[in-house]
């Protein structure tokens, strides 16, 4: 059976193996170590670069999980500049907590061998 991109997903293939999904999940996961250090798209970034190369399904997750974190960072940076007017004392612990929540259900759903989308994400890896 052929495997295709179509709209950001694969049609066509097998279900992903056990490794696929451990490292689908990990390219989602990664991102909450990396983000300890302040660079939450290092660990997604990764995996894309080393899994992704094996298996479309792996670089899939870790292109949408790169693309949220790079997302995500821009946000947190606004948010951390829109401090000096106090709303983003209130912005910036919500979208880490928004950020948090989407991360772990992305993680869940790859480890289930699902596709997962976030929302409101600008997809600049394609």
């Amino acid at each position: 059976m052929e495997t295709q991109h179509r709209g950001g997903f694969i049609t066509g293939s097998p279900s992903p193996t056990a490794d696929e999904k451990t490292w689908g999940m990990l390219a989602h996961l990664s991102a909450l170590i990396a983000g300890l250090f302040g660079f939450p798209f290092l660990g997604p970034l990764i995996v894309m670069l080393t899994k992704g190369k094996e298996s479309a399904w792996v670089e899939q997750h870790a292109k949408e999980a790169l693309n949220f974190q790079i997302t995500v960072t821009v946000v947190l940076w606004i948010a951390a500049l829109s401090m000096f007017c106090l709303v983003g004392f209130v912005l910036a612990p919500l979208v880490a907590l928004v950020a948090l929540v989407l991360t772990i259900l992305a993680g869940i759903k790859a480890n289930n061998g699902e596709m997962y989308r976030y929302p409101a994400t600008v997809r600049l890896v394609k």
